[in-house]
């Protein structure tokens, strides 16, 4: 049976993503001051302003605007004739303690759960870094297109773009790119015909693997003809509005949490992390080809509630088994979590962009497979 599955990646410069790394490069300021800094930051932008909000609780001081500011000229809006430069963009700060109620149940003598709420964690072997095909190659698409413009390989490109990657898959094994689809912001003046040749050429026949691509493939790019105007001066952008580029492109579930400007207290991203980690290290041990897990959190409980895992009939072994298996190696408390991904740590600006997995970060590791294999002859 043949089926198609589609997912889309964005560039640093999409209005989303510029809010994103905005949250976690103020998170990063915190922690490299206080690693224990209980940081909850949103950022929304448009062509008038740059608003900051959240829920800050640090003895440290940073200078958010000055962050701001450095991440958007850092990304490419640097000039008035994006309609957004961060030299001169309004920014609005509005950030508070955190709440009493809530700091009650993250203390660090009984460091329970920051909220309640259910994360997930996927891996397949369908790829070498764990992740689905399809966002695996949108991701590297995104990448490729910031990667032409910020090394002047195409230099009429702008900060944003998105990428969309459908594979087509039989009997559950990914066999060839169906369609690839690129928007990419350009120059004033650029010659629509010459874009599509060099996104083709310099893009996505750099990235894709030639046995993926057929004479069936199909290919749209800049289908509407102009991208001139793009980031926050097109389109507002928001804190955690790219949860499945954030994660697996939609070929896993998601509980719903937000992962940027998150300090590690908040589940939602700890969590989300640490049940990667665990999924990964399981399809390692070729206990099976894929695996999703959900783990559920009560605010303040150090334990979770509930530990699920599907593994989409690819298990080879019992999934009970597994579930027994992940439970006497793995410590889904956040105090472990944190400890053993070292979390506390000034790391989340490089999470931003491009997925939070599959990348060289403490979740990724596979230092447990022994651990999971031995377990499972015992």
């Amino acid at each position: 049976m043949k089926k198609l599955f589609t997912s889309e990646s964005v560039t640093i410069g999409h209005p989303d993503k510029i809010c994103d790394q905005i949250s976690d490069a103020i998170l990063d300021a915190y922690l490299m001051k206080d690693p224990h800094a209980h940081v909850a930051c949103e950022v929304c932008a448009n062509q008038k302003r740059v608003v900051i909000m959240g829920e800050i609780t640090s003895n440290a001081k940073v200078d958010i605007e000055a962050i701001a500011r450095k991440v958007i000229i850092d990304i490419g809006y640097d000039n008035e004739n994006l309609l957004f430069n961060g030299k001169t963009i309004p920014i609005q700060i509005e950030v508070q303690r955190q709440s009493a109620d809530i700091a009650l149940g993250v203390k660090e003598e009984h460091l329970g759960a920051g909220d309640q709420g259910m994360v997930f964690g996927y891996a397949t072997d369908e790829t070498l870094n764990y992740l689905p095909l399809p966002i695996y190659y949108a991701h590297k698409l995104a990448y490729r297109l910031e990667e032409v413009r910020r090394k002047q390989i195409l230099p009429y490109l702008r900060p944003d773009g998105k990428t969309q990657v459908t594979v087509e898959y039989e009997e559950n094994i990914p066999k060839r790119i169906d369609s690839i689809i690129i928007a990419a912001q350009h120059d004033e003046n650029v010659d629509l015909s010459i874009l599509k040749e060099d996104i083709k050429k310099e893009v996505i026949q750099s990235v894709i693997p030639a046995h993926l691509l057929d004479e069936k493939t199909k290919y749209y790019i800049n289908q509407t003809g102009r991208f001139v105007l793009g980031g926050p001066a097109s389109d507002t952008g928001l804190t955690g509005r790219k949860l499945m580029v954030d994660t697996y492109g939609s070929f896993s579930r998601h509980g719903g949490g937000a992962f940027s400007g998150k300090d590690a207290t908040k589940v939602d991203r700890s969590g989300a992390y640490y049940a990667r980690y665990v999924a990964k290290n399981i399809v390692a041990a070729n206990l099976a080809h894929q695996i999703e897990i959900q783990v559920s959190y009560a605010i303040g409980y150090e334990q979770p509630l509930s530990i699920f895992i599907d593994t989409h009939g690819t298990n080879q072994v019992p999934e009970e088994k597994i579930l027994k298996g992940i439970e006497e190696v793995f410590d889904f408390s956040p105090k472990n979590m944190i400890e053993e991904l070292s979390l506390t740590k000034p790391i989340y600006k490089k999470t931003t962009c491009y997925g939070h997995f599959g990348k060289d970060l403490p979740w990724e590791r596979l230092d447990k497979v022994e651990k999971i294999k031995k377990a499972m002859k015992s």
